[in-house]
């Protein structure tokens, strides 16, 4: 069958195939069961736990959770017992350790409960076939250390590794083959030597840290307060395309590298805006339904679907939990939907640009800090001018900011989401933020000691107290309360009501770092407040307000550069960032640098004790060696696809108008057009040769001459193979306009965007 026949046989099956529908849970009385009741139902819950340990067992278990003690083996091993006892009456036969190691995605090994015991009697050895979950194993696991990223810290031989289970996230069930079931301990990873080699263990540290820093200064701010806990919330929402299963089997770029290496946009694609917030394809629902269900099990709160901005672009969001619970629910969700999707034939993307010229996907990562009593500390309340404790934190977020925005940069620094940041779609690579119209009233009043200016009020409203009350005089509408803040979609760090919204986070990729990062910099950032508060307060037991005045307006005047209200897509505002001094660092091989000056470096390691020197120079060295990787692996395969399918396809188009052109003259008739259309082809075949041919040269010259510098090798990438594979693919996708549609051997755009 030829690649066409292939094509349009894919497209059929897209059309008819068979539509997977399943079955909603049901009570007993044949009622739908409310999404309340499915709610964590796979989960080994602090309820469940309780419900199945002695009280003393599980009142030992908390005092660990909230680190007064050390887990002893006699409540591990009754832990062990009773998961093992509620996972295998849910068919469960395997457990494994799931961990987040640095490749961006989670891993796991399954280990089987199934075990041998022996006993020797007179006649011989006897073996007997046993169920079996220790304390022990429950709480460690060795997986090979050596074949994971390690960036230098470990050599091949050097092989042991540790995962250890992290009891401040529940352990769960999943479905596997044949009606069986896993259960997954999530897991941190360490060497040998105690070195992190995951993404988790730097974010669970640094809640730690943030949460010390931060119970200090409300208890510095309010001594009545008594916090002895804060915790970070985030909440993730994550983008991603949708394309028919069949299709992505025909396109080698979207399976090798996640996006599409070569592809012309169809006339219509996302210009009439229609397709946001637009009715959500029957096919698509059935897929995302089916997802909501699963995640209901795992104790995963979907609150939000809906179409994005692009064909075939779709968005899920779930409530605000802790960072690092919610970042394992964000995983865990991602994995969840490609199985889903797999099973209605299609296939999940989550590379930041899959396609050229339609809006990017990415994770918008909403975060927030909560206290103990569950009081969000950047909540500006009804009166934001007198809530010192609100200005405080806010300023102590802008100072982070300011201070290690670079920092924020390496963070959301790759290959892929590089392709995202900057265009007319997603924000830029200068880090700024957005506080809307209010709050910078709010701070600019307090810096220049003055009463807030009245807002101007516009037609059919009235000014309220926190905000305003819209009436759009229609007598069957009701009035709605207004927010204190509109929304800035261009802004890569906005405030939107009590949380920030950091808009900037790659969808393919794990918010484990960047929130890790940010956990950091408001810690330290925090710390340098703390001290400013002690030291304006002299010997007395707590700040007055005079003293925390004094704080707020230095603080106020420092972070005023790192604040902007305008479109962050502007070429204005480039150049306005550069009079702030602000950074503008336009590749992933720059920012990585940066995570080892010494500013950054000193921060991560001396004064927060997030990451150790080597932890920090590993992700370093992965980090640029990871993109260096990822760039080759895009030039072989555009390679692979110029040279064996683009070009045939052309060749054998000018073959057939030669042929057709001199088959006409040699009955007499005009080949005039066939002439015209082959003398426009020849040229872009001879130009998309010599793109070809670049391209070859200039990888093969970067993988001869790989340097043992990381950030070099990465840098070299960036600078020759990048746009060499860009010039190839505008001399490829020049093509796809002139050749014949029965000779084009790949799935074009409007097959993969307007299929499902």
């Amino acid at each position: 069958m030829s690649a066409y026949e292939l094509r349009k046989s894919a497209l059929v099956k897209a059309a008819t195939g068979e539509k997977r529908e399943i079955e909603y849970p049901r009570k007993a009385d044949g009622k739908a069961r409310y999404p309340s009741e499915i709610y964590g139902e796979n989960v080994f819950t602090l309820k469940t736990m309780a419900k199945a340990l002695p009280k003393p067992i599980f009142s030992s278990f908390l005092k660990q959770r909230r680190g007064r003690q050390n887990l002893d083996k006699t409540t591990a091993d009754s832990i062990a017992h009773a998961v093992r006892v509620w996972a295998m009456d849910r068919g469960t036969t395997h457990y494994t350790h799931w961990f987040q190691p640095q490749t961006g995605t989670t891993a796991e090994k399954h280990d089987a409960f199934l075990s041998l015991l022996s006993s020797f009697t007179p006649g011989g050895e006897e073996v007997t076939a046993i169920d079996q979950f220790s304390g022990s194993q429950l709480l460690q696991s060795e997986p090979d250390a050596s074949s994971f990223p390690s960036g230098g810290m470990r050599t091949t031989f050097e092989a042991r590794g540790y995962t250890i289970w992290d009891t401040s996230s529940s352990m769960f069930v999943q479905s596997g083959p044949n009606g069986t079931s896993i259960l997954y301990i999530p897991s941190v990873f360490i060497s040998y030597n105690g070195d992190a080699l995951d993404e988790k263990t730097g974010l669970l540290r640094s809640n730690e840290v943030l949460s010390r820093a931060a119970s200090d200064l409300v208890n510095l701010l309010e001594p009545e307060a008594h916090v002895s806990h804060v915790y970070t919330t985030l909440g993730t929402e994550q983008e991603f395309f949708l394309v028919d299963r069949t299709m992505y089997a025909l396109r080698p770029d979207l399976k090798l590298t996640g996006r599409t290496l070569v592809g012309q946009l169809p006339p219509r694609h996302q210009q009439l805006e229609d397709h946001y917030f637009g009715r959500i394809p029957t096919r698509v629902m059935r897929a995302i339904s089916e997802l909501e269900l699963e995640c209901l099990k795992l104790g995963i709160p979907i609150k939000t679907r809906h179409n994005e901005v692009a064909p075939a672009q779709f968005e899920v969001a779930p409530i605000f939990e802790e960072a690092s619970v919610a970042v394992d629910h964000n995983l865990l969700t991602m994995d969840v939907l490609h199985k889903v999707a797999h099973r209605h034939n299609l296939r999940v993307l989550y590379h930041e640009k899959p396609f050229k010229g339609v809006n990017g996907s990415g994770k918008h990562c909403n975060w927030a800090i909560a206290t103990d009593r569950g009081e969000n500390l950047l909540d500006p309340t009804v009166r934001p001018e007198t809530n010192f404790r609100f200005v405080i934190f806010l300023l102590a977020v802008l100072r982070a900011l300011q201070e290690h925005a670079p920092l924020l940069r390496v963070a959301i620094s790759s290959s892929s989401n590089e392709h995202r940041l900057g265009a007319q779609e997603a924000p830029p690579a200068i880090i700024s933020a957005f506080l809307g119209d209010q709050l910078n009233e709010v701070l600019n009043a307090i810096e220049e000691n003055r009463p807030i200016k009245n807002f101007s009020v516009p037609q059919f409203q009235t000014i309220k107290v926190g905000g305003t009350v819209l009436d759009v005089k229609v007598a069957a509408l009701p009035h709605i309360t207004r927010d204190l803040t509109d929304r800035n979609r261009t802004s890569p760090f906005a405030f939107t009501g009590n949380k920030f919204e950091f808009r900037a986070v790659g969808s393919k990729q794990s918010p484990s770092f960047p929130v890790t990062v940010l956990n950091c910099a408001v810690t330290s950032a925090i710390n340098e407040i703390v001290g400013e508060l002690r030291t304006q307060m002299g010997s007395k037991p707590s700040p007055s307000e005079e003293d925390k005045l004094a704080v707020i307006r230095k603080y106020i005047k420092l972070t005023r550069d790192v604040r902007f209200e305008g479109d962050n897509y502007s070429a204005e505002w480039v150049e306005e960032a550069a009079r702030r001094g602000l950074p503008n660092i336009k590749s992933a091989p720059e920012a990585f640098t940066y995570l080892i000056k010494d500013k950054h470096m000193n921060m991560l390691t001396t004064d927060t004790g997030i990451f150790s020197q080597g932890e920090l120079m590993s992700r370093y060295h992965i980090l640029n060696e990871r993109y260096a990787k990822d760039v080759i692996i895009e030039a072989e395969t555009l390679k692979t696809i110029v040279g064996q399918q683009i070009l045939p396809a052309a060749f054998e188009y000018r073959k057939t108008l030669a042929e057709a052109a001199a088959a006409l003259k040699a009955v007499g008739v005009e080949a005039a057009p066939e002439i015209r259309i082959l003398n426009e082809l020849t040229p872009q075949v001879v130009t998309l040769q010599q793109e070809y041919t670049k391209l070859s040269e200039a990888v093969a010259k970067l993988i001869d001459d790989e340097s043992e510098d990381s950030n070099k090798h990465a840098q070299a990438a960036y600078d020759t193979v990048a746009p060499a594979i860009a010039a190839a693919r505008d001399a490829a996708d020049a093509l796809e306009t002139s050749v014949a549609d029965k000779f084009w051997p790949l799935p074009k755009y409007t097959e993969l965007l307007l299929t499902i």
